[in-house]
């Protein structure tokens, strides 16, 4: 594999361009005037664009790594997404962080492989799947969860975002011929009420989209999160936990508890379904 390519230092070219708006998902520019002109002559919509994040080290040296686990690792089961799916590889004294008895309890039987990244949008997993990701891998099933951060700062809506999750599916596909996509829903979240309803429109979208795909599982499992009163339980995510914390975001280990108790029925059926399946080129 090539090395990996240093960031385009043009300011006027397209690839600065849609950089300059992944550094704006970062919050790193987001008053700047670069990224206005940047929004005003990007000519495709980047929810939908492969864009890396190279330019910080931390996500270069994970992604690094993480092709290194690929290249030692043949999982039946692939989780993919941002830091909701990486929060899996946490262990913490503390019950409500303590991920990891829980992901080894509901798929370590299937040699799982994490490839959750903190603050990835689609674009980022897009970037990622051109560069490697899985390549070589040929699991029986792919959990992708991703979206919540288009969002957050990038602020690209359902209209943008749909189409963006539409383009990660269709490259898994692509890329993994033999795997069954089980897609699931953006969870729900207490940040804005722009983002909430966002959120009902992407998943609205979503279930119409692969209601009668032969490829895709889509399921909408956000309302295990949800109170007596159809809200986000703070009892259920990890900024729950914390002091005068008026967001939440990412569900806390009784929370992803939840959600693999109610996507276990069918990522067992698509696991029974799986002839075994050949190693991908």
């Amino acid at each position: 594999m090539s090395p990996l390519p240093d960031p385009e230092p043009s300011f006027s070219s397209p690839a600065m361009q849609r950089r300059l708006l992944l550094r704006a998902a970062a919050g790193t520019l987001l008053f700047s005037p670069w990224l206005k002109a940047a929004q005003a002559r990007a000519p495709v919509n980047l929810a939908a664009t492969p864009i890396g994040r190279l330019d910080l080290p931390w996500w270069r040296k994970r992604f690094e790594a993480s092709l290194q686990q690929v290249r030692r690792s043949q999982p039946e089961l692939v989780w993919l997404g941002d830091s909701i799916t990486q929060n899996w590889e946490r262990s913490s004294p503390q019950p409500w962080a303590d991920y990891q008895p829980i992901w080894q309890r509901e798929y370590g039987r299937y040699q799982p492989l994490n490839l959750g990244f903190i603050g990835d949008t689609t674009s980022s997993v897009l970037w990622r799947l051109d560069h490697g990701q899985v390549q070589g891998l040929s699991p029986k099933v792919c959990i992708l969860l991703i979206g919540a951060n288009n969002l957050g700062r990038p602020h690209w809506g359902a209209h943008l975002t749909v189409p963006g999750i539409e383009a990660v599916v269709d490259k898994v596909h692509q890329l993994l011929p033999h795997t069954a996509v089980l897609l699931l829903g953006v969870l729900p979240s207490k940040r804005s009420a722009w983002i909430s309803a966002e959120t009902l429109k992407i998943n609205a979208a979503l279930a119409q989209r692969y209601a009668h795909s032969p490829l895709v599982t889509f399921l909408n499992v956000g309302h295990v999160l949800l109170d007596a009163q159809g809200q986000p339980d703070p009892a259920l995510y990890l900024e729950g936990h914390e002091t005068h914390q008026t967001v939440l975001l990412h569900p806390d280990a009784q929370g992803m508890q939840r959600i693999a108790q109610a996507i276990a029925p069918t990522l067992d059926k698509l696991m029974t379904d799986a002839p075994d399946r050949p190693k991908s080129p």
